[in-house]
């Protein structure tokens, strides 16, 4: 087996053992938010970008990129800013639709995965632009969260979050858009007689 394909193909690496941390904590982070511990749901959210960026760092640097971190690290992203989007639509700090248009267009990207695989493709690579616009949602939610507080930091926190959280939420659709385009691009551009 080809060195570059068995690195494709390893499970058991720090990279991945991260991204699968990052996956566990996703039910903590969405009990903290609910129960309205917003220092600990900040600071474990904190951690889970951080671990974000370390596991895309040493998966470069350690050649330890492989299918399945592909795959855990954008459902940890994924998941993560729906726990926060719920827990944050209950306690009445974003309004739901907020939550519906963001969910909306994850829905709306995953149907293109069944249209995809039926002509032999996998999900198409993340946008930067997708990337950027994760970044800005996971910074805004974190700053409503301690826009909560009664206090100078909260006004400032509440008014960055929304501007994080918009710009974000613009992004997001953004990337889907562009990604519904690459899409478009790819199977239209495919040789006739490949089954559809």
């Amino acid at each position: 087996m080809p060195a570059e394909q068995a690195s494709g193909d390893r499970v058991l690496t720090v990279p991945n053992a991260l991204s699968a941390l990052r996956l566990v904590l996703v039910p903590v982070f969405f009990w903290l938010v609910v129960e309205q511990h917003d220092g600990w749901a900040v600071l474990l959210l904190a951690l889970s970008g951080f671990t974000d960026y370390l596991d895309g760092k040493l998966a470069r640097a350690w050649d330890q990129t492989s299918r399945l971190g592909t795959l855990l690290d954008p459902a940890a992203d994924r998941l993560y800013i729906l726990a926060t989007l719920i827990g944050l639509t209950y306690r009445d700090v974003i309004p739901l639709w907020l939550t519906l248009l963001l969910v909306g267009r994850d829905v709306v990207l995953a149907a293109t995965l069944p249209v995809l695989r039926r002509h032999g493709y996998g999900p198409l690579p993340v946008h930067y632009l997708g990337k950027a616009a994760t970044f800005c949602l996971l910074w805004g939610f974190p700053l409503l969260l301690l826009g909560e507080w009664d206090n100078d930091v909260g006004s400032v926190a509440h008014a960055l979050g929304w501007a994080f959280a918009i710009w974000g939420t613009a992004l997001y659709w953004w990337a889907g858009v562009l990604y519904l385009v690459q899409v478009r691009t790819l199977l239209r551009h495919e040789p006739e007689g490949v089954a559809a």
